[in-house]
C-alpha cells in the first residue's frame, strides 16, 4: 500500500487491533493535516435509521481539540453515505447539568468544533435520549441546533463509545459497518476479530470508494 502496488488495505481479523494499528502509523501514516487518527463504525438499525459511533477504537481518553478533529472526520465520513451530519456530543451531563472533568471536556470540544466548522450542526453536551429524541432535546434545550435525530454519536472516550456499540448492536439486530479508520494518508481499515463475512464485504466496498476518490 505505501509502495503504491494497493489501493486499499483490509486487515484486523487475526490479531490485535492495536498492533495493526501501530504497524499502520509507522508504514503509511497520516493524511494532511490530520494528527491523530481514530475510528467510526456505523449501525443500521432494523427500521433503517443508520447511526454513527466514535471513537470505538483508537483513543482511550480524547482530549477536546482531538475530539474536535475526530468529529470532523467523522462528519465527512458521514457525508460520503449520503447523509447530512446532525452531531451530538454525548456525556453524562445534559447541557451544563454536571461540572465533572468530562462533561467540561466535551463542551470545550464543542467550542472548538464551532470555530473550525460554523456550519455543522453540532450541539451538546447531552444525554443520550436528548441525542435520539428531539421532544427530550428541545424541552431541555429549545436552540438546539439540529432538528430531529442525531445520526453522529461522539462519546467521550474510548469505553463509552466501544460499550455503546456492541451493546446496541446485539440488543437490535443491527447491521454494522466498520470500523472505519479516520485520518490514515491511504484507504486502510482494521476490522475486529468479530467480524463476520458480511461485514468484510461492507468495509471492503467502502475501501474501493476511497480509493477510487
Amino acid at each position: 500500500l505505501a509502495q503504491g502496488d494497493a489501493d486499499a488495505m483490509i486487515c484486523g481479523t487475526v490479531g490485535r487491533y492495536h498492533n495493526h494499528l501501530r504497524h499502520l502509523e509507522q508504514v503509511v501514516g497520516h493524511g494532511d493535516g490530520v494528527d491523530k487518527l481514530s475510528s467510526l463504525n456505523v449501525l443500521i438499525l432494523p427500521q433503517g435509521q443508520m447511526i454513527f459511533l466514535c471513537d470505538t477504537q483508537v483513543n482511550a481518553n480524547p482530549t477536546p481539540q482531538e475530539i474536535a478533529n475526530m468529529t470532523l472526520l467523522a462528519a465527512d465520513q458521514v457525508r460520503r453515505f449520503g447523509n447530512t451530519p446532525k452531531v451530538a456530543l454525548l456525556s453524562h451531563s445534559n447541557y451544563g447539568s454536571a461540572d465533572s472533568r468530562s462533561a467540561r471536556k466535551m463542551r470545550k470540544a464543542l467550542e472548538l468544533i464551532n470555530e473550525a466548522a460554523p456550519d455543522l450542526a453540532v450541539d451538546g453536551e447531552m444525554h443520550g435520549d436528548a441525542a435520539l429524541n428531539e421532544t427530550i432535546r428541545k424541552r431541555l434545550y429549545p436552540n438546539s441546533r439540529f432538528d430531529g435525530v442525531a445520526n453522529l454519536l461522539i462519546m467521550p472516550n474510548l469505553d463509552a463509545a466501544n460499550i455503546t456499540y456492541n451493546v446496541v448492536k446485539t440488543a437490535s439486530g443491527a447491521t454494522s459497518i466498520g470500523p472505519i479508520l479516520l485520518g490514515a494518508a491511504k484507504p486502510a481499515h482494521i476490522l475486529t476479530t468479530s467480524v463476520t463475512s458480511r461485514g468484510i464485504v461492507n468495509i471492503s466496498a467502502l475501501a474501493v470508494v476511497d480509493a477510487q476518490g
